[in-house]
């Protein structure tokens, strides 16, 4: 079974971009649901996937099928959405970012004020759902993180960006990109670096904000682009946590603990590298990706994972995703059936599991772990991480 980056690597050719400083402009972190960036308070949302035109909706504007989508992830009792970002359609050109596609990204943030919806807003994102969205002056890695002419162009659209959601108060924040070591790698220094000061920036244009770097579950198993370390220093790390895409099936069936375990355990791990038992960790994308599985179980797979990662004191839950894929588009099959709803907006067996958990906890206090976890695994290999995760569930795998 192939890693997500190399899945992708299969579909379509490598790619890679650059970064060098930020000038963003003064920009609000508020909250419309008013629970804001309480990082020991429990959230739920989705990421969103409209259910007309795909993301590709950005260059096919239609609010009138968005505000369905809306009204109908309200009613699952989500409190905030992650926004992709498609940033070549948004800026196509190193000098030019698009007002038109800026003006429906503030269009969308007020559709979902009106319903009580906070928006994460990814910014670089080159890849989504196994397709690749490379701008025109894409280089090849490591330019993403050390060219300067490129870096030029990130500065320039991440302060289009701020400008754009600063009048919003639901804008929670920003994500870097989505699993952006899907598709730029570096040497860890790079990363780091390109990181670091990208998470300051934005911390200074928008103080009091979550900015946060969605990465897939790779640099938490193995170093690659980011290190383990740096991602868990950071004010909010973040999780993605998928079965299949982990491996998690080859220690055990999809309900038992190394699938069902995984958030908690993984959120275990997270601490292990922070050094701190009660470090905040956002569950920034979760699913199985377990086309086997039926809609009831895996309503059951999403009850069992997040009551355990409940316990263990994972703050944020955030789906992937909320809607199911149209078949009009040629995507990875898998990419069909991962919503809480239909791609008609029927509620899925897993959309009333997820109302049911969101309404038991949305706003609850979390309960942090009281011990620290054991020391991270050494080396740092995508086998000794397992062995680390499968000792931490206490789990004997059928096989390894």
């Amino acid at each position: 079974m192939m890693d997500r980056r190399r899945f992708l690597a299969a579909g379509s050719g490598a790619a890679a971009v650059a970064v060098s400083g930020l000038a963003l402009g003064q920009s609000a972190g508020g909250a419309g649901s008013g629970m804001g960036a309480h990082l020991d308070r429990h959230r739920f949302g989705v990421n969103y996937t409209p259910s007309h035109h795909w993301w590709f909706c950005w260059n096919d504007w239609d609010s009138d099928p968005i505000k369905r989508d809306l009204d109908r992830i309200a009613a699952l009792g989500a409190d905030h959405l992650r926004i992709l970002i498609i940033w070549p359609y948004f800026q196509p050109n190193l000098q030019w970012v698009s007002p038109a596609h800026l003006e429906r990204l503030s269009e969308l943030l007020t559709l979902m004020a009106a319903r009580k919806l906070d928006a994460l807003v990814t910014v670089f994102t080159g890849q989504l759902s196994g397709w690749y969205f490379l701008p025109p002056f894409n280089q090849p890695d490591p330019a993403f993180y050390t060219d300067i002419r490129i870096g030029a162009a990130q500065e320039l659209f991440a302060g289009e960006l701020a400008r754009t959601v600063k009048a919003h108060s639901n804008f929670i924040g920003f994500d870097l990109g989505n699993e952006l070591n899907t598709c730029w790698t570096a040497p860890l220094a790079a990363g780091d670096a390109w990181m670091t000061r990208m998470l300051g920036r934005m911390n200074e244009a928008a103080p009091g904000g979550v900015h946060v770097n969605g990465v897939d579950h790779n640099p938490w198993f193995r170093p690659t682009t980011f290190s383990a370390r740096a991602l868990a220093a950071q004010r909010f790390p973040v999780m993605h946590c998928y079965p299949y895409w982990t491996h998690a099936l080859r220690y055990g069936g999809p309900m038992d603990p190394p699938s069902t375990g995984l958030l908690r355990a993984m959120a275990a791990l997270i601490r292990s590298y922070a050094g701190d038992a009660r470090k905040p960790v956002w569950a920034g994308e979760f699913n199985t990706c377990i086309e086997s599985l039926n809609e009831k179980q895996q309503a059951q797979w999403l009850e069992t994972a997040v009551t355990a990662a409940l316990a263990a004191g994972v703050s944020w839950f955030t789906y992937w995703d909320s809607h199911d894929v149209s078949r009009t588009f040629a995507f990875n099959q898998v990419e069909y059936t991962l919503g809480l709803l239909t791609n008609e907006g029927r509620v899925k067996e897993q959309g009333r599991a997820f109302k049911q958990l969101a309404d038991a906890h949305r706003g609850r206090p979390v309960v942090f772990p009281a011990s620290a976890p054991a020391p991270p695994p050494a080396p740092q290999t995508f086998d000794n991480t397992w062995k680390w995760l499968l000792n931490e569930l206490g789990w004997k795998a059928k096989q390894a």
